[in-house]
């Protein structure tokens, strides 16, 4: 008892700060960010590639937006869409749009073609403002987009005078911006704005088909930067070093909206180098940084050196640190506290890791101050369980389910509020109702979660990962876990794939080994033999040449499933587990045909 507790006299200032946001609130991010300039308008806001933004530099370059999109005929309620790299202009242009209540559609910069012009759609954007550096990604969508879109191209000024194609009927933004004034535009222009109206669309990562576009409310934007800043006590003489794309939460709302409610630095890079990695933080004086997905695997995968601890790093927060690499990456890079957490764009339902347990996203000091609950789910059905009144069941300790948050039942009330997504039927597929009790709403987060006995949360997989094989559920994020001690091994991406005459899935692992370590197809037989049950060991490997992971550092599964064990579409080598030698042997055509003809017992 002593140690929730603590836990909650931890956590009450934080949760007296979030309790006085209301959707109905005239304060919006472009008034939070103005009141951080009068605060202290000479204080570095943004440091990127030598160059240094004052708080009072970054409000003149969005008001020279802000006059832009006005003299574009931008009004409150309207969408223009950003297609652009890491730089200080990127975080300019979605600031002067919020000045003048326009929503910006942040663009996935990995997106082309089809998916990019599918993202554009969905936004109903008539203006799409586009770095000179990404126009190559745009020429891909050029065919299908809306001949009434107007692009608006913004030059690299850190590119060294690199040359591009410039589109056809596009228009100069840069030009644009210098004939606008950089005085703050009138507050009335914003006046019928509330914090609980879109300051972004933020787009899912697209691993399963085409992504789709959450709304993220000024509200949501400030909740969670003044969340993050909290957690990481930021101060405004820390610097938080951003590697993550600001096109995503992670990155554009968590570390931005950390250093907007704080005063710190925000210290920016294009993208993230593993290699260049520690040399940027010690460069920049970094106290904090974010993480995400497998972000420091990547890091601990780097060789040792001898000023791996020299750097001035206090604390670092983010999601998707595996229990396998969470103790070995904070013993070997000194890092004093990791604050792992659970949360999506669009979820209602985080949880904070504040006790450094390691392998948990956290724990709330008492259930009642949580609308986050476990309920049973049928892996093998597909759906959540449900009792004789048609109610939903909630999980026991150790239970594995589906993570629900309940929905408020006060429109103004922000707890466990669910913004949606642009489209009403995405948004309506993610509302579970007559949960607990009848008529009841509450937001599903698609992630299958585990609590302990001490109400610690633990995250399993995201449904569809997580997988039957011989009557048994197998967690890919569990397998991947018990296979990354082994020798050698830089990576492992879990998945399931079907087998002829087989119900459910079977384990497959596609692995990166480390350079010049070759595959012991015995030596992994008998570490998965000593780390798994039969039923969770990977039926087949394929070796990878390398690792295809989204823009934040999440493994794309979608194709590896889709080709299996097909020698016909798979070129990379491929092994089938074989109990008899008790090593994963070479998958030749004739073994192929033999378990496709359900010849060889699986």
């Amino acid at each position: 008892m002593l140690d929730r507790l603590l836990l909650l006299a931890r956590l009450v200032p934080g949760l007296a700060a979030f309790a006085r946001d209301r959707p109905s609130s005239p304060t919006t991010l472009a008034d939070r960010l103005e009141a951080r300039v009068r605060a202290d308008p000479a204080r570095t806001a943004i440091a990127f590639e030598g160059a240094r933004w004052t708080y009072g530099a970054w409000n003149e370059a969005a008001n020279r937006v802000a006059g832009w999109a006005l003299a574009r005929g931008l009004r409150p309620g309207d969408a223009a869409a950003l297609l652009m790299e890491n730089r200080p202009e990127y975080l300019a242009t979605w600031a002067g749009l919020a000045k003048v209540g326009v929503t910006t559609a942040l663009l996935n910069t990995n997106l082309t073609g089809r998916a990019l012009a599918h993202a554009l759609g969905a936004a109903r954007a008539r203006h799409v403002v586009v770095g000179s550096e990404c126009l190559d990604r745009l020429a891909t969508a050029a065919g299908e987009l809306d001949p009434a879109l107007e692009v608006w191209v913004a030059r690299d000024p850190y590119a060294g005078g690199r040359a591009f194609e410039w589109p056809r009927g596009a228009h100069d933004l840069d030009a644009a911006l210098a004939e606008q004034s950089p005085a703050d535009p009138a507050r009335a222009l914003r006046a019928a704005l509330r914090a609980g109206d879109d300051l972004f669309y933020i787009y899912t990562s697209g691993t399963t088909g085409l992504p789709k576009a959450a709304r993220l409310s000024h509200l949501r934007f400030g909740v969670i930067g003044s969340l993050a800043a909290f957690a990481l006590k930021l101060r405004p003489g820390d610097v938080h070093y951003c590697a993550l794309p600001l096109y995503h939460t992670a990155g554009g709302v968590m570390q931005v909206g950390a250093v907007i409610a704080s005063g710190a630095t925000l210290a920016l890079r294009r993208r993230f180098s593993a290699s260049a990695f520690w040399d940027d933080v010690r460069a920049v004086r970094a106290t904090h940084f974010q993480y995400i997905g497998e972000f420091c695997r990547y890091l601990l995968h780097q060789p040792p050196r001898p000023d791996d601890r020299e750097h001035g790093v206090r604390a670092i927060i983010g999601n998707g640190l595996r229990a396998d690499v969470w103790a070995p990456f904070q013993e070997r890079f000194g890092i004093p506290q990791i604050i792992e957490f659970y949360g999506a764009t669009e979820g209602n339902a985080p949880i904070v890791n504040f006790e450094n347990k390691v392998g948990s996203v956290g724990r709330f000091p008492f259930k009642a101050l949580s609308n986050a609950r476990l309920v049973r789910y049928d892996v093998a059905a597909d759906e959540i369980v449900r009792d004789a009144r048609g109610l939903c069941v909630e999980c026991k300790p150790g239970e594995v389910g589906e993570l629900v948050g309940k929905l408020p039942d006060r429109p103004d009330d922000p707890r466990g509020r669910f913004e949606g997504y642009t489209s009403k039927e995405a948004t309506d597929r993610k509302i579970l109702r007559d949960v607990f009790r009848p008529g009841d709403a509450w937001f599903r987060s698609g992630d299958l979660l585990r609590q302990d006995e001490e109400g610690f949360f633990y995250f399993v997989d995201r449904i569809g990962d997580t997988f039957r094989w011989k009557g048994e559920n197998v967690s890919t994020q569990e397998v991947a876990e018990a296979l990354a001690p082994f020798p050698g091994l830089a990576l492992a991406n879990v998945y399931g794939v079907h087998v002829p005459g087989h119900d459910g899935r079977a384990g497959m692992a596609a692995l990166l080994m480390a350079p010049n370590e070759p595959f012991d197809g015995a030596r992994f037989y008998a570490h998965v033999d000593g780390v798994l049950p039969r039923y969770a060991a990977p039926l087949f490997v394929r070796l990878l040449a390398q690792v295809e992971t989204t823009g934040t550092f999440k493994l794309r599964k979608v194709n590896l499933q889709e080709e299996g064990f097909d020698l016909a579409r798979v070129a990379d080598p491929l092994f089938l587990r074989d109990d008899e030698a008790r090593a994963y042997v070479p998958l030749t055509a004739e073994l192929a045909a033999d378990v496709a003809a359900g010849r060889r017992k699986l």
